[in-house]
């Protein structure tokens, strides 16, 4: 694959990064319904820094186009400590940005991480149920739905895919 974009793990001084994200009410229309005030997502930003500490092939990036190093979205592929065999996967993109296959090249790149593992043996992902493109790039990754309902007070479709 001939990628547009390369992922670049968060750190301290791009928290402004983070924030043009998450407190931007289009990108988080379908994450939490609302955006993030900026001591919530300076809460969120920490702990995905605490986060990278786990494991240097995963964790939250930047996501940042190939030759500019501009911007582009945020991505993850978070374990944690009490599950270090699951990963969670997750991207946010700029709505300038939306319906250019960006979210698809975000999947795959996270998508070939997880599977050069060999500890990771499931990768998931939560998403709004009525976010069809989200849907879609799950879908074609080879993710399954695996339960639909209300996560921590948000509707929630989780998908699941073993590695």
């Amino acid at each position: 694959m001939n990628s547009r974009i390369y992922l670049d793990k968060l750190s301290p001084q791009d928290f402004e990064s983070f924030y043009a994200l998450t407190g931007n009410e289009k990108v988080m229309a379908m994450i939490t319904e609302r955006p993030l005030s900026t001591e919530e997502a300076m809460k969120k930003f920490n702990y995905f820094l605490e986060n990278n500490e786990i494991h240097k092939s995963f964790g939250s990036f930047n996501v940042l186009e190939m030759g500019s190093s501009k911007l582009l979205g945020f991505a993850k592929l978070e374990i944690t400590k009490e599950k270090p065999e699951e990963a969670e996967l997750g991207y946010m993109i700029l709505p300038e940005l939306w319906g250019r296959g960006l979210g698809s090249e975000i999947a795959e790149i996270l998508m070939e991480v997880a599977i050069s593992d060999p500890n990771i043996t499931r990768v998931w992902a939560n998403t709004d149920p009525n976010n069809a493109a989200s849907r879609k790039i799950l879908i074609n990754n080879g993710f399954t739905s695996e339960k639909t309902g209300i996560i921590d007070g948000l509707p929630s479709e989780i998908f699941g895919r073993q590695v």
